[in-house]
């Protein structure tokens, strides 16, 4: 048998063997429902007789490429064969629970770390986000695939009467000398053998997997189309359903439908009515959504509608008010004296426009909810939906499918629940499916900011004093709010006095080397649900330092990128990436009419710095003709799914540079379709270059980091070309 100190107990605390049985409970093991001719080794993978490998994910795949990175690791310590790989979805366990992604998603910060991750831990707290996955799970992987390579090297050798140590794997075989045997035919004896007390690793790079562009295993599926996404999911007597909510804002209660008018739509079935929306079942989705057009529905609003104007007095009104401390360093006086530099910035709300809009298949029988859902926190979207409709979590079954997309809007479970209670109410099984309407005006916002810089210099241009006051909401408190409702140890943190929001305040402290700084964060009570968007704070708070830095520079008559470089102190990496784009861009000094702007940023244990070029067209506006990044991403597992999550976080941050937000008047989103957004299309996106730097550093998350440095380069483009700064995003708003 394998034993306790086997791969069993090494999945999701990303510690050594030894310590991780001595804290953990037995009772954490996971069946990963092993086929006929299959054996399972532990929580991570299971070996097939024909040499089929199994790796199970418990990271969500929305297009950032985990399920082909995190099999990477562990195919890369077992020394199997690429081809032979396959995945799936991995069902919540304390085993994948992602402590990491929770302190990045709710910023509680206050909590000793040992507490806070092994409270997540044993909540079986499974979450994809905060460009996480690979920081939280390379190690338990590694040890997975040593633990499974450990234990076929012994089966080998008990066939061959040698030392285990004397084999070695390659390419789905246990090789010693000139005999091998494969995988599949040593798999079943394995389980039966023993780890040693200190389990090896593989050294050197010979014949490693980890570094090589390996082709996604996702990719096929989603080529030829045999992929499934929610909305692929077919069950017998299944019905599809559309609903409509109340304006965005407040609390809305339906107060009326036309029902006559629904019943006339060919091919509906039912219409149900909740205290907060309507929902019309048919059977085909367009029937459904025509039926929600014909109910007409009404609502009654108590509280504030979400509104553009609204918005804005909300975030004055908190640049107004006392702020929560951040950070600071040295005395920073309340209002600076001397020559100071003032300049407020901007952000409006982001919305995520993901391809697939929320989706959950419901299907309540037998006393039992199965659900089938886009999730990217399925441990999460399983309580709520036991609470939507009075049962345990133990009586419900959560399917994770592959996402259509996301950027974080997968975190949020309404429409899961609300699958739920349809099912529950008719009886069968029922496919929810949001229009994009539904979508952008009920979305989980991507936080709007302002900010109020303010920095005093020396006369040789030198930063003597750094001031932030950020007025924006406490989104991390809203998403642990959501994801995990009654949490005792976010209810302790809540207990503790006041302070910043760590989630809402990511990126807001500079990389610079600064003798003084403070940076506050003003708390905005607003009249719209905010939740997490790929970029994170990051995105804002980027925006407002590389944008104010990039003034100062100019002020004291400096060349930006030496200007920064002059502040980095001891950040070796941040600065390699500066002149490494600089170099490749062909930075000519940001000299004005070039049209060439510059910044940088690290977060999740990366680095990144993006050139820009930018000018206006001849309506006046902005256009981006070429991007030139540099990453230190650390030790990078595979650099093609790197350059494609790089090149697609810079789109994303052109998109919400250069779009259109939703837009509110009176609880209603102007936006209503895909187009009203005013995404980038081809031939708007410009040339861009990924250029990723040798690094020994542990991995970094990567799939935020574009989205947060790119925005800010724009708009120092954009000044660099005409003389003229804009301080707000989306630059349509400026």
């Amino acid at each position: 048998m394998i034993s306790r100190r086997s791969l069993l107990v090494t999945g999701g605390a990303g510690v050594g063997l030894a310590l991780a049985w001595a804290v953990w409970p037995r009772d954490y093991a996971v069946d990963l429902a092993p086929a006929a001719g299959e054996t399972q080794f532990g929580a991570w993978l299971k070996i097939a007789e024909n040499g089929q490998i199994t790796v199970a994910v418990p990271q969500a795949e929305h297009g950032q490429g985990v399920w082909t990175v995190l099999p990477q690791i562990l195919a890369d310590e077992l020394g199997a064969d690429w081809r032979t790989i396959g995945v799936e979805a991995a069902l919540p366990s304390p085993l994948y629970a992602n402590p990491l992604a929770a302190d990045a998603l709710f910023g509680t910060g206050r909590v000793p770390e040992a507490v806070r991750r092994e409270h997540w831990v044993r909540s079986a707290l499974v979450l994809t986000g905060g460009s996480t996955s690979v920081r939280m799970f390379e190690q338990p992987l590694r040890e997975a695939g040593a633990a499974a390579r450990v234990l076929l090297c012994r089966a080998a050798a008990a066939r061959w009467s040698i030392e285990w140590d004397a084999c070695e794997t390659r390419d789905g075989f246990v090789v010693a000398g000139n005999r091998r045997l494969r995988f599949g035919e040593l798999a079943a004896a394995a389980a039966r053998e023993t780890l040693p007390d200190d389990l090896p690793l593989r050294i050197g790079d010979a014949g490693r997997l980890t570094g090589q562009p390996l082709p996604r295993l996702d990719a096929p599926a989603k080529v030829d189309g045999s992929a499934n996404f929610a909305a692929d999911v077919r069950l017998p007597d299944m019905v599809f359903a559309s609903i409509c909510q109340g304006p965005a804002g407040g609390e809305s209660r339906l107060v009326r439908v036309d029902r006559a008018a629904a019943d006339r739509v060919s091919g509906v079935i039912a219409v149900l009515e909740n205290t907060r929306w309507v929902a019309a079942a048919a059977n085909n989705w367009w029937a459904a959504n025509r039926a929600i057009a014909a109910l007409a529905p009404r609502f009654t609003t108590r509280g504030a509608l979400a509104d553009d104007a609204a918005i804005a007095r909300a975030l004055d009104a908190a640049l107004r008010g006392e702020g929560r401390r951040l950070a600071a360093i040295g005395d920073v006086a309340e209002v600076l004296q001397g020559d100071v530099v003032r300049a407020d910035y901007a952000i409006g709300v982001g919305v995520h426009a993901a391809i697939e809009t929320p989706t959950a298949t419901a299907w309540w029988h037998a006393d039992r909810l199965e659900l089938w859902v886009a999730t990217q926190a399925p441990g999460a979207a399983r309580a709520a939906a036991a609470r939507a409709i009075g049962v345990s979590e133990s009586a419900v079954t959560i399917h994770p499918m592959l996402i259509g997309g996301s950027f974080g809007q997968a975190l949020e479970h309404d429409a899961i629940t609300q699958a739920a209670m349809l099912a529950v109410t008719l009886k069968r099984p029922v496919q929810l499916t949001w229009s994009r309407r539904e979508a952008i005006l009920h979305d989980r916002f991507g936080a709007p900011a302002k900010a109020r810089m303010a920095a005093r210099m020396a006369s040789d241009g030198r930063i003597l004093e750094w001031q932030a006051k950020i007025a924006t909401p406490a989104t991390g408190a809203a998403l642990a709010a959501r994801l995990a409702p009654g949490d005792p140890l976010l209810r302790a943190d809540a207990l503790l006095p006041e302070r910043a929001d760590g989630y809402a305040m990511s990126g807001a402290v500079p990389p610079y080397r600064l003798p003084a700084l403070a940076i506050d964060h003003h708390v905005a009570d607003l009249p719209i649900a905010v939740g997490h968007l790929r970029g994170h704070a990051d995105r804002a708070n980027a925006f407002f330092t590389e944008c104010f830095l990039d003034e100062l520079a100019h002020r004291a008559g400096a060349e930006p990128m030496s200007y920064r470089i002059g502040m980095l102190g001891h950040d070796a990496r941040l600065a390699r990436c500066l002149t490494t784009a600089a170099s490749l861009g062909g930075w000519d000094g940001g000299r004005p009419g070039s049209g060439q702007g510059l910044a940088c940023h690290a977060m999740a244990g990366s680095s990144i710095a993006i050139l820009a070029e930018a000018q206006f067209d001849g309506a006046g506006r902005p256009r981006v003709d070429r991007i030139v990044a540099a990453v230190d991403a650390g030790r990078v597992i595979n650099p093609d799914v790197v350059r494609q999550q790089i090149e697609g976080g810079i789109v994303l941050g052109l998109a919400l540079a250069t779009g259109a937000g939703p837009g509110f008047t009176g609880g209603v989103a102007r936006a209503q379709r895909i187009g009203d957004l005013a995404l980038p299309r081809l031939a708007d996106t410009p040339e861009i270059t990924v250029e990723l730097l040798p690094s020994d550093a542990d991995p970094g998350g990567i799939s935020d980091l574009g989205v947060a440095a790119v925005a800010p380069a724009i708009a120092n483009a954009l000044s660099a070309a005409t003389g003229n700064r804009l301080r707000t995003l989306p630059f349509g708003a400026s």
